[in-house]
């Protein structure tokens, strides 16, 4: 059994996104720290915000911030599905905030290199929090060797298995640590009766309409697929071009023929993914691990008797476990030098978030008051069950505001009395050691940034087609080279400029 080399790494992300306004405060930043100018000659800070919520929060929590920071904040709040429209019309009409949240730098490729946006890597050791943001992480988002942003950090690899332990144990299964044990538990689950009724009213694995943060993209890390892009034959070259991706399309195709998967997981949303594992149709979720206290909760409304557990570790037919990872941030901040217009006023924006990093500003975005909102106990935050109304209503939209993680901005990490979340979190911890890197990090290509959604569309296409088995793999090798003629060799050749250059 050997480990992968630990690497910290990054995918092609869907550009959502938040703007938000800085602050320009009295007193100078540019010593760092905690300067703080009073509240009535700040600058306001104006927050475009995503609204995750149903409804815009009370201000019972901004009131609280705007005090801990001696800042005036004026959000906006915008809900998801409106957000990159709104933030399109800002930029086209020059009317940026001061402030920007995106996925990835893509949207701002070429204002980038027009120089509207503030480098900010030479700052942030003036400031005694935003200097502890993790080098590796901050590497990752990097734009032609320069940092122009600041990050939400979230952990790098949450995926796993979740499963139907009560299951496994009735037919006599331990948790699969190869792809072909995870075969072997699916196909039981399927045939073996594992609730014990009597009818053939189960089937293995429940999936979704999504090849990424569905079940497709990590079992392709067990088979030793790239991740996004690896390097053959001294290119840069996409996941789908690797041998070890037909494998996984040979996998996906086995299941459906087989009934070990449910039959419309192109088009199954992920409510009804994750329903088919709740009301025990199904025995296994491939995904974020975290996600198990809520399948819990809400199937033991249904089954009390219902047990689940989580597993991280399976090898593949090569006997090396490596599972893909996300850069280590959720969004990036980027800084409009048209609405920024001077290095003192970057500096006091800069000075808010380093203020923001405190634990004090931290725990209030993320928990709330303690005693009203959460409780502390063994070191942890929990949520006070019977105030959970105030929290998704006070709280929870806060979250868009967050930056940093646990271990930059020392703020409580969250208590689960549910053995299996505990487990969780440990095992995304054990995921580090075996990421699989993205060789396309920091790189940029042209021809992705104008064509890459529209050229991933045709292979998104090909691999559902043959997992269902409406190709073969002459469909599939037809596919790649549709989109090679159209860009896509185009997009290997920038990469592997641009790698070798590196």
């Amino acid at each position: 059994m050997k480990k992968m080399k630990r690497a910290v790494v990054c995918t092609s992300v869907l550009v959502g996104m938040l703007g938000l306004v800085g602050c320009s405060q009295n007193e100078s930043a540019s010593e760092g720290g905690n300067s703080n100018a009073s509240q009535g000659e700040s600058k306001p800070i104006s927050i475009m915000a995503v609204l995750h919520t149903p409804e815009v929060p009370d201000k019972k929590i901004q009131n609280m911030i705007e005090e801990n920071t001696d800042t005036t904040l004026d959000i906006q709040w915008v809900p998801q599905n409106n957000y990159e429209e709104r933030l399109n019309a800002a930029f086209a009409t020059g009317t940026l905030p001061q402030v920007i949240y995106v996925s990835g730098p893509e949207m701002f490729y070429e204002a980038l290199r027009d120089d509207q946006f503030w480098e900010i890597g030479p700052y942030l050791d003036e400031f005694e929090n935003l200097k502890n943001l993790k080098p590796d992480v901050l590497s990752n988002m990097e734009f032609e060797g320069k940092l122009y942003s600041i990050y939400q950090g979230r952990p790098l690899s949450r995926q796993g298995i979740i499963y139907r332990k009560d299951w496994a144990d009735e037919l006599g299964l331990e948790a699969p640590t190869t792809t072909d044990e995870v075969y072997e538990m699916l196909r039981a689950f399927t045939e073996d009766d594992p609730d014990g009724n009597g009818r053939d009213d189960t089937f293995g694995l429940t999936d979704r309409n999504e090849l990424q943060y569905g079940a497709f993209k990590s079992v392709a890390s067990w088979f030793g697929t790239p991740n996004q892009w690896g390097e053959k034959d001294g290119k840069i070259t996409p996941e789908f071009m690797f041998d070890e991706y037909k494998e996984t399309l040979d996998f996906f195709r086995d299941l459906h023929e087989n009934g070990y998967i449910n039959q419309d997981f192109p088009v199954t949303s992920k409510t009804d993914q994750q329903d088919l594992l709740k009301t025990g149709k199904a025995g296994m979720y491939i995904g974020s691990m975290g996600d198990v206290e809520t399948l819990y909760r809400d199937a033991t409304d249904l089954n009390p008797d219902v047990e689940f557990d989580v597993h991280n570790y399976v090898e593949g037919p090569d006997g090396e476990y490596g599972i893909w990872s996300i850069p280590g941030y959720s969004r990036m901040l980027l800084f409009p030098r048209s609405s920024v217009e001077t290095e003192e006023e970057l500096k006091h924006i800069l000075n808010f978030y380093d203020q923001m990093m405190d634990p004090e500003n931290m725990n209030l975005m993320t928990w709330g008051v303690e005693g009203e909102h959460y409780e502390i106990e063994d070191g942890k935050a929990q949520s006070i069950a019977d105030n959970q109304q105030a929290n998704d209503r006070e709280v929870k939209p806060y979250l868009s505001l967050e930056i940093g993680e646990p271990e930059t901005t020392g703020k409580y990490e969250g208590l689960s009395k549910y053995e299996p979340k505990t487990k969780a979190t440990e095992l995304e911890k054990d995921n580090e050691d075996y990421l699989i890197p993205d060789l396309s990090v920091g790189l940029v290509s042209d021809t992705y940034v104008q064509n890459g959604d529209r050229l991933q569309g045709i292979i998104d296409d090909a691999t559902y087609k043959y997992m269902l088995g409406q190709i073969d793999e002459a469909g599939f090798d037809s596919a790649v080279d549709n989109w090679l003629n159209q860009g896509g060799q185009d997009m290997i050749d920038e990469y592997t400029e641009a790698y070798n250059a590196q």
